[in-house]
């Protein structure tokens, strides 16, 4: 029997259990496909990263013996679909079996679906489909382990915990008696702490860089890329990550600087997020750091860091597959704003958006509390649509997939899940992006007004998103004291603040 397996650009997982032995009666086949490329305006150094790292694979997969069929985007007789693609090798094969491992992203999940169907009703072919053996749980775990109770991380983090014996004593009790160290690792970046250069490995990007001329992208890219491409240069990321900057990032991991656009963080998300290293890898070579350098890491640092991944990367994939595919339409505060235009360059007066919008176009990358409290935040004040949020985020982050990036957007950022993820809006003035970066002594704009003409947006727009929403919030026992405080605004200075608002979203392409 001859079986064609397929293997998706996110699914580059060297140690999958397919690729242990050689068969030969078996054919890989890999697509570069147009219709991936162009269902959201990407970041060009996200799609030249993407078809580096499958052209990397399928060049490793063949160095282990393993016959590869992979269709470039350039091919003459490219359909520019993957279904098509899929069934003119079945057809032109013979094959007698297809076998693909299980999407992560919705839409692609029902494309593969069909595709087997068309094979099996029409072709005679037996289709199967394999788990891709990288999560750490499985895509319905989280809806049976909450059944219909409200999701929350924190009670699937410490259900993991117990399950793999991760960071917990003899006693099955959390190391250090708590399972949650996230106030200790708040610290505001100090100027006077000096942060080692990166070991970034570079690849020339000139040939792919010609490849995507006509395809519409967003973003920056010179003629090199930096991101890993290969399993090799994944590991070196991270051992490089845990030698160098572990030790920072547990106090360091909120802070913000115009000083250094990646602090003490992994830069391993583009790697987890194609498989080309899994989560249990990571939180070993995490915990066997930390337990034989205690003395100068801390509990708290390798306990946020294995939360990120343990807890809330395994928890977003759950709620993705729990919620769509009715999720990705959700609109719970009835936000209906445009995108402003300068999302698209970077060029507004408001520093803190003015620098992570350049680094973000620049880079393909932001660290999580820059896309939360600086750009997602101003988004929901400011009242865009979700649809267009989403969008923005899936095509400009290096490690965008819809599985992770739709309930961090949707539903912890935007709140348009209505709660389902997050338990209250993600939103500040000034003052929380004041004490936690650099960026507001540099800024056009003054942090300390409310509705003056140079006065920052964030403030007026914070009293004005808890106003027009104060139905939803009002007792929310997370955010429901900010209410007391509205009430002791005289009234006279609540609707200058509204009006001050109301002109800022009125004048949003001029901010």
């Amino acid at each position: 029997m001859r079986e064609l397996r397929f293997i998706l650009g996110d699914q580059l997982n060297r140690n999958h259990s397919w690729f242990r032995t050689v068969e030969k009666d078996v054919l890989y086949l890999m697509v570069e496909a147009k219709s991936e490329t162009e269902y959201v305006k990407h970041h060009i150094q996200k799609l030249i990263s993407i078809f580096m790292a499958m052209r990397a694979f399928r060049d490793s997969l063949s160095q282990l013996g393993h016959k590869v069929k992979y269709i470039q985007l350039d091919n003459k007789d490219h359909s520019g679909k993957i279904s098509e693609e899929i069934l003119k090798v079945c057809r032109k094969e013979q094959v007698e079996a297809f076998a693909y491992q299980l999407p992560d992203e919705w839409r692609l999940d029902e494309e593969l679906k069909e595709i087997s169907k068309v094979l099996s009703k029409n072709f005679k072919i037996k289709c199967r489909v394999v788990d891709t053996e990288h999560f750490l749980t499985t895509r319905d775990e989280l809806k049976s382990f909450f059944g219909n109770k409200q999701y929350r991380m924190e009670y699937f983090y410490r259900h993991l915990r117990k399950k793999y014996n991760i960071l917990m004593s003899e006693e099955n009790n959390p190391l250090g008696g708590e399972w949650n160290y996230d106030e200790k690792n708040r610290k505001r970046y100090d100027a006077k702490i000096k942060i080692k250069k990166r070991n970034w490995i570079e690849k020339s990007s000139v040939d792919l860089k010609k490849l995507f001329r006509d395809t519409p992208s967003m973003g920056r890219v010179g003629d090199s890329i930096f991101w890993p491409i290969s399993r090799d240069e994944s590991l070196k990321y991270l051992k490089e990550f845990i030698s160098k900057y572990f030790e920072g990032f547990g106090p360091y991991q909120d802070a913000m600087t115009e000083a250094d656009s990646f602090l003490f963080h992994s830069c391993i998300s583009f790697s987890l997020n194609t498989k080309q290293i899994s989560p249990k890898e990571v939180i070993d070579e995490a915990i066997t750091f930390y337990k034989k350098n205690s003395d100068r890491i801390s509990l708290a640092t390798v306990e946020g860091f294995v939360r990120q991944i343990l807890g809330w990367r395994e928890f977003v994939r759950g709620i993705y597959w729990a919620e769509m595919p009715s999720y990705q339409n959700l609109n719970f505060l009835n936000q209906k704003e445009d995108l402003p235009g300068w999302m698209w360059t970077g060029n507004t007066k408001m520093n803190c958006m003015n620098h992570s919008l350049r680094q973000s176009l620049d880079l393909a990358y932001a660290h999580h509390i820059q896309r939360l409290m600086v750009i997602g935040n101003f988004m929901l004040l400011l009242g865009v649509h979700p649809d267009q949020v989403d969008e923005w985020y899936l095509g400009v982050y290096i490690d965008a997939f819809q599985w992770v990036e739709l309930p961090n957007t949707r539903g912890m950022s935007q709140f348009a899940d209505g709660g389902k993820l997050a338990s209250k809006p993600y939103i500040s003035s000034a003052n929380y992006i004041d004490k936690m970066s650099d960026y507001c002594k540099n800024c056009f704009y003054d942090k300390s007004t409310k509705t003056e003409k140079n006065s920052c947006p964030y403030n007026s727009l914070y009293w004005d998103f808890l106003a027009r929403n104060k139905s939803k919030f009002e007792s929310n026992p997370r955010i429901g004291f900010a209410y007391k405080t509205w009430s002791k605004f005289s009234e006279s200075e609540r609707k200058k603040i509204q009006a001050k608002a109301k002109a800022l979203i009125s004048e949003k392409e001029n901010l």
